[in-house]
């Protein structure tokens, strides 16, 4: 059965001994700036890559086995949206009894997917907050990101404001937090894989110049921002790709028309990260985008 609220309510008071899946751009960003802020952030880097170590080390996150994440007040899963179902499986059995950590999935998965990870987790005794993560990576210069939470024990997250971080408790239940992200994140890549592809098909028909002049005529912002967001697309776009799948699930039941819209740019962003490993389209976008 799951576990009293009362219990939770015991542990997740103090919110200082975080542990965070995933050691990427965006979860070692939150691991620093909860380090700057006199938190204790463990990890599990288990399978993971010497870059991940490396932004671990340098974010201050404690690599510890598996089983000690179970210290943690808190444990959020910030990973490829792919990667969600397998983290949340390998969690389950730290997540019951009456002084387990909250789990918050932080992820870009639809809201049927945080729904039954939820159900499975609570299935187990657990109980998990539905988050989404808007915003870049935190630095020095910037409050960001937003952390969008939801979901029944997610009035406790708000503690991490104290600690440095922007958290935003939405009042609905389990699935909010991912519809806001499914919604926000389909816009904003979506803008720029469509631009990109178009971009692409001047290139290739010859049209690239005379669209780049037409763009510093009406469309001047958006020059300047796809100056900014494609290159910094390509290596991201590995990640990408399984959002838009997802975004694609969240469509798919009121609006199949447009889900096929984001099953294509999931498959676009599959070839951009392809692309991405010699650079040369790349390369030939940034020259056209000068």
């Amino acid at each position: 059965m799951p576990p009293k609220r009362a219990a939770i309510e015991g542990k997740a008071t103090n919110m200082t001994t975080i542990a965070i899946i995933g050691a990427g751009a965006m979860g070692s960003g939150i691991a620093a700036r909860l380090s700057e802020n006199d938190c204790r952030v463990l990890t599990n880097l288990d399978r993971r890559s010497e870059a991940s170590r490396q932004r671990a080390a340098q974010a201050g996150m404690e690599d510890v086995p598996l089983e000690a994440l179970a210290e943690a007040e808190l444990i959020l899963s910030i990973i490829p949206p792919v990667e969600a179902g397998e983290v949340a499986d390998r969690l389950t059995p730290l997540l019951s009894g009456p002084n387990a950590p909250l789990f918050c999935d932080a992820n870009a998965i639809a809201p049927e997917t945080a729904k039954d990870l939820a159900a499975r987790i609570s299935g187990m005794g657990g109980a998990m907050v539905d988050g989404g993560i808007i915003g870049a990576p935190p630095r020095a210069d910037y409050d960001g990101p937003r952390l969008y939470v939801s979901g029944g024990e997610a009035g406790h997250l708000a503690k991490l404001g104290d600690y440095g971080l922007d958290v935003r408790v939405l009042d609905g239940p389990i699935g909010a937090a991912s519809a806001l992200k499914m919604c926000y994140g389909g816009i904003n890549k979506g803008i720029i894989g469509l631009t990109t592809a178009l971009l692409l098909a001047a290139e290739r028909h010859g049209a690239g110049p005379d669209l780049r002049k037409e763009f510093g005529i009406s469309q001047q912002h958006l020059l300047e921002s796809s100056r900014r967001t494609i290159p910094q697309m390509y290596p991201k776009a590995y990640r990408w790709d399984g959002e838009m799948a997802e975004i694609s699930s969240f469509l798919s039941k009121d609006d199949p028309a447009a889900a096929k819209i984001w099953e294509g740019l999931a498959e676009f962003f599959t070839d951009r990260a392809a692309a991405h490993e010699d650079g040369v389209e790349l390369a030939a976008l940034e020259q056209l985008l000068k």
